[in-house]
């Protein structure tokens, strides 16, 4: 697909900025591109205060989505286990209240990063959009609700 190094360093070093992000600034000058980590144009740094008490807000985003993540994985892994182990008949309910407890760390997270942007972000960030990744966590969180129900409802069969 790609001929040359030059077209490929380029696809890495911007595809990933472009999609990760979860806002943007407002077109026009700089374009920084925003995710829970990093600030990015052409370099990447790390959200300005972070670390600080001042971004709480955003270190709880930052753990909602990762135990998100891991919870996500765990159902996965227990679905299978599950299926090895449940009797015919039975239920997949401990699969399924992990999977809902997945969403409501999704709709939590993107909670919190909806209501508090304004207080954690750059002046240049605030005038700008909300990026694919804020979307795609939107999305996420009813397709796990979604996930966590239908393992409820879902029988083993033989």
């Amino acid at each position: 697909m790609w001929n040359n190094s030059r077209g490929l360093n380029t696809f890495r070093r911007h595809i990933p900025q472009r999609l990760a992000w979860w806002v943007a600034s407002a077109p026009g000058g700089n374009v920084i591109y925003t995710d829970l980590w990093y600030s990015c144009n052409v370099t990447c740094l790390p959200v300005k205060n972070s670390a600080s008490t001042d971004a709480v807000y955003l270190q709880a985003v930052q753990a909602t989505m990762i135990l998100s993540t891991i919870l996500c994985c765990v159902g996965f892994f227990v679905f299978i286990l599950q299926l090895f182990r449940l009797k015919q008949g039975e239920r997949f309910v401990f699969t399924a209240i992990i999977q809902l407890l997945a969403s409501l760390c999704v709709m939590i997270g993107a909670s919190i990063y909806t209501a508090e942007r304004e207080s954690f972000t750059e002046e240049s960030l605030r005038k700008g959009g909300y990026g694919s990744s804020y979307v795609l966590a939107w999305i996420s969180f009813p397709m796990t609700v979604i996930s966590g129900l239908m393992y409820l409802v879902l029988r083993k069969r033989k």
